[in-house]
């Protein structure tokens, strides 16, 4: 597994991270034509939605990204594609993912940005990518780790990010 921890300041160094992380990971998926999981870590308020903004928005979605706390999962279609916006804070049990048909999510070329995955835990399949987002005084601690990207293609995250 390869990681790379790195420091971000404010929303708009955050929506470009998610930019970064959808011109890797988009491509991918299209090629390997599979689902990749994507799960945002961190505390209420870290960045994780914001993050999500980045990484659709840089597919072309140019309508509001909200955090799909109350319906469990928002789906974003492009030619080829989608992208579905998990956020698991409110789930009680993860058996409610299996009603929903969460498994069909992972059956078709897609990304799946799942915000508090640890709620599903046993449901998920094993992520392709974890993001942890977490506080620092005026800024965030990033730590991605990765199965899929290989260290060059993260450290190039880091360095575009500046």
């Amino acid at each position: 597994m390869q990681s790379v921890s790195f420091t971000i300041k404010g929303a708009e160094q955050t929506v470009k991270l998610g930019t970064l992380l959808s011109a890797l990971c988009v491509p991918l998926c299209k090629k390997l034509q599979r689902s990749i999981l994507i799960n945002l870590e961190g505390d209420l308020g870290a960045g994780k939605t914001t993050f999500s903004k980045g990484f659709i928005g840089a597919c072309g979605y140019n309508d509001v990204v909200r955090s799909p706390t109350y319906t469990l999962v928002e789906p974003y279609e492009f030619e080829n594609y989608s992208i579905y916006h998990f956020d698991l804070y409110r789930l009680l049990d993860p058996e409610e993912l299996e009603y929903m048909g969460i498994r069909d999510y992972f059956s078709k070329p897609c990304v799946c940005l799942v915000e508090w995955p640890d709620k599903a835990q046993g449901v998920l399949p094993s992520p392709d990518i974890v993001l942890k987002l977490s506080y620092l005084e005026q800024s965030r601690q990033v730590v991605i780790e990765s199965n899929l990207l290989g260290k060059a293609e993260l450290d190039s995250i880091v360095q575009n990010l500046n």
